[in-house]
């Protein structure tokens, strides 16, 4: 029999953590309801979860702490609740570590569906991981398999969503990955932050640009200026993977 994947469900109201629970349940998730931030810390370390949803507001420490404290130990991807009106700001979420978020009230198939695709993402980057080389000395040659991008000191893989960096291979999430190899496929071509959103968010992201300035900030304390490229601003219009022997 195949295990079970968890969901930890953190929302103090509980009428709509059991409606989220019956949702995924149907969908044969295993699920644990909790009520408040402390105890969701608590609970995340003896659960275990594949996934956690988070309401931002909690009594005790609010969504924002309980996702710096997991983030502390733990790279579980977390989609973060909201309900309209409340103030939620997204780049925070996103900086703490956040894979996701919902604003309330959300369709039943949506939230389904944004769960399955952040699992799918993060199972796909950890089988890519684990099908890497242990040795240095054929690191960069696994790394040039497939389809990629590559430049010097910088090999961008999108078969198995791996990056390689001044020979070492960089941890990156997916809209990271994507975002970067997206640029590096493309370079000193100049794409708007609409643009970005609609090429690697899709439509239900556009309009918050800040999701991509959050993303490329990430991607820079990563990959610092290369002599040869660097991840450009363009001021006033957007982005650009520049290289620079080419100005």
């Amino acid at each position: 029999m195949v295990e079970r994947q968890k969901i930890l469900i953190v929302d103090d109201d509980n009428n709509i953590a059991e409606l989220i629970a019956l949702y995924l349940t149907k969908e044969f998730f295993d699920t644990r309801i909790v009520g408040d931030g402390e105890e969701a810390v608590r609970q995340f370390a003896e659960y275990e979860p594949n996934l956690v949803l988070l309401d931002l507001m909690l009594p005790g420490i609010d969504g924002y702490e309980v996702c710096r404290e997991i983030r502390k130990t733990s790279n579980t991807p977390i989609i973060m609740l909201s309900a309209k009106g409340e103030i939620f700001d997204k780049v925070l979420g996103l900086e703490l570590g956040a894979d996701d978020y919902m604003m309330k009230p959300f369709d039943s198939k949506e939230l389904v569906a944004r769960v399955k695709a952040v699992l799918r993402r993060v199972r796909e980057t950890s089988s890519a991981a684990q099908a890497e080389p242990a040795h240095d000395n054929t690191h960069t040659a696994a790394a040039m398999q497939g389809e990629y991008v590559a430049y010097t000191d910088l090999i961008i893989n999108q078969t198995n969503y791996a990056v390689t960096y001044m020979g070492h291979k960089l941890e990156m999430p997916p809209k990271e990955f994507e975002l970067l190899f997206y640029l590096a496929s493309h370079p000193n071509q100049v794409f708007t932050r609409e643009q970005l959103l609609d090429r690697i968010w899709g439509y239900e992201y556009v309009g918050d640009t800040r999701t991509v300035d959050v993303h490329i900030k990430r991607l820079r304390e990563k990959l610092r200026d290369h002599e040869e490229w660097r991840l450009g601003t363009v001021w006033g219009i957007g982005y650009k993977f520049e290289l620079r022997n080419q100005l």
